[in-house]
């Protein structure tokens, strides 16, 4: 019996579930293959809407469900938290005690926040002052805040790359600006937005294009800022080179870490606890039958969901061609691509992957379209407000969208630009 283990419900541990069991599906129903997923959350929580949450556009009871309900029945779910990996054992050790053994070993942990590494940042002032949206909690206190703000200094701030879905900062940004004005306050509030990197984003031709409409909403822009404290009491964001940023209300995207088991699990992670692992097949350095998929991975793409349903379809392949001692297909080229919203109902859609930049173009079809790439459009927001049911109903079920495959297509698209180097985000 080939048992193969997956470790988290979040997305990309939901979609693998569901398309090794779709691959799989004779050999579950006849008990030759079992697929058994471990999280202790209960809950799967729609990560994109934690941005639209601040501003009351969702409602937080919309963006969560059972995690047990986005899984095929087929699949096994162990409702425990991790304690680590004994990849030399072929052994996952859990909370409870209890140890799961594997024959193939999925890592889709994602990636957490880690305010309290950052100095000062969860002292007087958290959820005050200093405030976050990549947690569900955070954002429903943020809503909040913005609800009562009528005035004064907005600073939205990353602390450090890599992040979870790297363009939400700026969306933010923009939907604050775009909110402020429509409640009358916009010339009331100065709203900053500061940055470790040296431009608005990580890929030259879109920092431009983003650069443009931080400046054209009159959104300040402050690069190459590192940020070393936080003092929600005087109100500064400090930074290692002593420069003062001041604020009234902060909403921060703090340093993002793997999951704490991976420090705990012999070779299995780097430094910031993200899975090492092969960027173009997806296996893991620590074991031939380890991989890993998504935020979890140290792989230089996007942490962001359209990654981890690219990387789910090569990966998928991939513990096949395992399975079958087959040579792994080096398919995975780090393909993304996001909606970018920026206020007024319009939004930006970029498509990339490890070497080629966001450039002008038509997606998914080349010279038809409909919709436009690096370019604001109305229908490029609609897009991004779709994304939520094509989440529930075709990503996370694991099916394929129609005309957009793992690997980015250059059909459509100004490639006039020279490729880039693979970046981190």
């Amino acid at each position: 019996m080939t048992r193969i283990a997956i470790l988290g419900a979040g997305t990309a541990g939901t979609i693998m579930a569901n398309r090794l069991r779709r691959r799989y599906a004779a050999d579950v129903r006849a008990g030759r293959t079992t697929i058994t997923v471990v999280d202790g959350a209960g809950m799967h929580l729609y990560q994109p809407g934690l941005l639209f949450v601040p501003f009351g556009q969702y409602d937080p009871a919309d963006l969560v469900r059972p995690q047990r309900r986005q899984l095929h029945h087929d699949v096994a779910l162990v409702r425990d938290s991790i304690d680590r990996v004994d990849s030399a054992a072929n052994r996952v050790h859990l909370a409870s005690g209890e140890c799961l053994e594997y024959d193939v070993l999925v890592v889709a942990t994602g990636a957490r926040i880690a305010p309290d590494e950052t100095e000062g940042m969860t002292g007087p002032g958290w959820r005050e002052r200093v405030f976050d949206f990549y947690s569900l909690d955070g954002a429903i206190a943020l809503r909040e805040a913005l609800a009562r703000f009528e005035g004064g200094r907005l600073v939205a701030s990353i602390v450090d790359l890599p992040i979870k879905c790297p363009v939400a900062p700026l969306e933010f940004a923009f939907l604050a600006d775009d909110y402020f004005r429509r409640r009358g306050l916009r010339d009331r509030v100065t709203i900053t937005y500061v940055t470790p990197l040296d431009g608005a984003f990580t890929k030259p031709r879109c920092t431009k294009e983003l650069t443009h409409l931080l400046a054209e909403k009159g959104i300040e822009l402050v690069t190459e800022f590192s940020t070393g404290a936080v003092d929600g009491e005087q109100g500064q964001l400090t930074s290692w080179d002593d420069r003062v940023v001041p604020f009234d209300l902060l909403v921060t995207v703090p340093l993002h870490a793997g999951a704490e088991f991976v420090a705990r699990s012999p070779g299995l992670g780097d430094d910031m606890g993200f899975v090492r692992t092969d960027p173009a097949t997806l296996q893991a350095t620590v074991a031939p039958n380890v991989f890993a998929i998504g935020d979890a991975t140290n792989v230089p793409a996007s942490k962001a969901g359209s990654v981890a349903h690219f990387e789910a379809e090569v990966l998928t392949a991939n513990i096949a061609r395992f399975l079958a001692g087959e040579p792994l297909a080096r398919d995975f080229d780090g393909h993304a691509n996001c909606f970018i919203e920026t206020g007024n109902h319009k939004a930006l859609l970029i498509d990339f992957n490890y070497e080629v930049e966001p450039v002008p173009g038509r997606f998914p079809f080349a010279g038809v379209g409909p919709l436009r790439l690096l370019r604001e459009s109305r229908l490029n927001h609609l897009g991004k407000l779709a994304f939520r049911w094509i989440y529930w109903n075709v990503l996370l079920p694991g099916r394929d969208i129609p005309g957009v495959g793992p690997r980015m297509s250059r059909r459509g698209k100004d490639l006039a630009l020279t490729a880039l180097k693979p970046s981190t985000n």
